[in-house]
């Protein structure tokens, strides 16, 4: 592609405004008991790096399933653990097992906010670039332009950014 000054303008445009959508407050924020997905999120994180993998999807005292019980498959939960090393290195009280439930912070926010980036980088953008790169029989400008759909469609950012998931994993 000959125009990949443009393909950059594009992604850095997604990025921008996935950050922005992240500076916003999210569903369940300070509501207990649940929190929401924010919640969710920092719970499968506790879960998996506290518990052996084949007590992750189990009822058991230290994994209650009525509180945010890991119903993601295998991939996510291990995406969940390797969130959870880091988190651990920063800071331990984010995924105590028991303690940490119903936890927010700015910092652990912005750490959340962060890994959902990373994964974009890592793993979405990259595979719609290549895709859009690699569409035949069509022109660069169309190329770009479908970069541009796919990367700014609400629905994905609005789940990822305003509501703490994980979709490009």
């Amino acid at each position: 592609m000959e125009k990949w000054y443009l393909m950059t303008i594009v992604v850095l445009i997604g990025l921008t405004v996935r950050w922005t959508v992240s500076l916003n407050s999210y569903s369940g924020a300070g509501k207990p008991p649940m929190f929401g997905d924010y919640e969710a999120q920092r719970h499968w994180q506790e879960i998996t790096f506290n518990l052996p993998v084949k007590q992750w999807y189990f009822n058991s005292s230290d994994n209650n399933l009525q509180y945010w019980g890991l119903d993601y498959p295998p991939l996510t939960a291990y995406h969940s653990l390797l969130c959870a090393y880091v988190a651990k290195f920063i800071n331990p009280d984010w995924i105590a097992l028991h303690t940490s439930r119903g936890y927010e912070s700015q910092a652990h926010k912005l750490f959340m906010r962060t890994t959902v980036l990373i994964a974009d980088l890592l793993i979405y953008i990259p595979a719609v670039v290549l895709y859009c790169c690699s569409l035949k029989d069509i022109s660069t400008k169309k190329k770009i332009a479908n970069a541009l759909c796919i990367l700014l469609y609400p629905g994905l950012i609005l789940i990822d950014y305003g509501h703490f998931q994980y979709n490009s994993v």
